[in-house]
């Protein structure tokens, strides 16, 4: 095939130290926006298009391993190794409610009804907050086998999902009974592991392999050895047909999804990737590393059409709050303030 021109990525800077986690809103009337989780403990929204920051979630006292932005990305959510998971409002910057914890939050997740956040870490233990009612104790799951690096929701809330830091395999278990119904095996401990958008398939990254599970009966459908140890990978939302995935050669491999034929490779980072994701509309991807940067990628812009990232599929669920609304409230938005690298003693890699 005829040789690509060399990808040009927007390189958002601002985060002092590695960037751990991203994560794209579903895309809603004001467009779609990205959320970014970094060891310098200070999250950040952007516009999900332009990669524009829009402000800093400021309250942590030590490295933001997850974060999260609920369906209409009216509120943000992040885990830190200061031993708290905050709930945020996405629009102003404030911080709602902390969840304290007795040890390291690594995952979180906004359910898809958005009334409840899961959460997950170095305990064991998987937490089911009530957002009606904050203050009350949350619901605890706790036999899980390992300390807890990834969790989702799925089946419409039905069903939990979470991997674990020390040992292989992805659990599932059901939020009724809170018992594990399927393991889907890995070798290696899985880093990553993404619901589609349309609810078919779970993507896992573990070790050098990238697989595919039917999320509906649990097959593994795909199974792909990756160049090198990869840390995370995602799967185009609209079509499906290609899926990227990053990791310790700092390189964002672009793969058929169908195949698993190399098809892209894009240099840029300086640092090992943490964490790849896809944006809703499929246009572009982001990815998040240990050289402080987020780069969004253009997948391949010819090809889609200038209406393509304004779509009208967003989610159905009625926002509360005007465009004009969103506008002056981001204005008011919490600047960061310049130099900040109050990492505390606890901000220290897990």
């Amino acid at each position: 095939m005829d040789k690509k021109k060399v990808a040009v990525p927007l390189v958002c800077h601002g985060h002092s130290r590695p960037v751990v986690d991203l994560f794209y809103s579903p895309i809603t009337p004001d467009g779609f926006f990205l959320i970014s989780a970094s060891k310098d403990s200070s999250p950040m929204l952007r516009n999900g298009e332009t990669g524009d920051w829009i402000g800093t979630f400021e309250g942590h006292k030590g490295a933001v391993w997850s974060c999260c932005l609920d369906t209409n990305a009216l509120r943000a959510a992040s885990g830190s190794a200061d031993f708290s998971a905050k709930l945020w409002d996405a629009l102003t910057g404030d911080e709602l409610q902390s969840f304290e914890h007795k040890h390291i939050v690594r995952a979180c997740a906004f359910s898809e009804d958005t009334h409840l956040l899961l959460t997950g870490g170095f305990e064991k233990i998987l937490r089911i907050f009530d957002l009606n009612r904050p203050d009350a104790p949350p619901r605890e799951v706790d036999n899980s086998p390992g300390s807890i690096r990834t969790v989702a929701w799925l089946h419409s809330d039905q069903t939990i999902l979470s991997s674990c830091a020390d040992i292989g395999g992805v659990r599932l278990w059901d939020i009724r009974s809170g018992k594990i119904v399927q393991t889907l095996e890995t070798m290696s401990p899985v880093t990553s592991a993404e619901v589609s958008q349309d609810g078919r398939y779970i993507t896992t990254a573990d070790g050098s392999t990238v697989k595919f599970w039917d999320a509906n009966h649990f097959g593994l459908v795909k199974s792909y050895d990756m160049p090198c140890n990869v840390e995370s990978a995602s799967l185009e939302p609209k079509f499906g047909n290609k899926f990227v995935a990053g990791g310790e050669d700092m390189w964002i491999h672009v793969f058929d999804f169908h195949t698993g034929e190399q098809i892209g490779c894009n240099k840029g980072h300086h640092g090992p990737v943490h964490c790849v994701r896809f944006s809703p509309g499929g246009e572009s991807y982001a990815s998040g590393s240990e050289d402080g940067t987020i780069r969004i990628w253009q997948l391949s812009p010819a090809s889609h059409d200038e209406n393509d990232s304004l779509p009208g599929n967003g989610p159905t669920g009625k926002v509360k709050v005007s465009a004009d609304d969103v506008a002056q409230k981001i204005e008011a938005f919490h600047i960061s303030k310049e130099g900040k690298t109050t990492e505390k003693d606890k901000a220290t890699d897990a």
